[in-house]
């Protein structure tokens, strides 16, 4: 497989799912699952058991991983 050189703190194009055309940093790069996170991109809403720092519970947004094959520097 061939992987783009993209590292860490890189800008980079969507160029495919729900995401596309949005722009956005590298913020992780996943190598040994070809993924990526990139900052403001594919968010997901997360559910979170009440706990001793955050009592109530309730939903947080996080940033998945992205296929390396669908994103491009830019």
């Amino acid at each position: 497989m061939i992987m783009a050189k993209i590292k860490r703190d890189d800008m980079v194009l969507i160029i495919a799912g729900d995401d596309k055309g949005k722009t956005g940093k590298v913020l992780k790069v996943l190598p040994k699952e070809s993924k990526v996170i990139v900052e403001g991109c594919n968010i997901v809403k997360k559910a979170i058991k009440p706990s001793d720092n955050n009592p109530k519970g309730g939903f947080i947004s996080k940033e998945k991983p992205i296929h390396i094959s669908n994103v491009k520097k830019s």
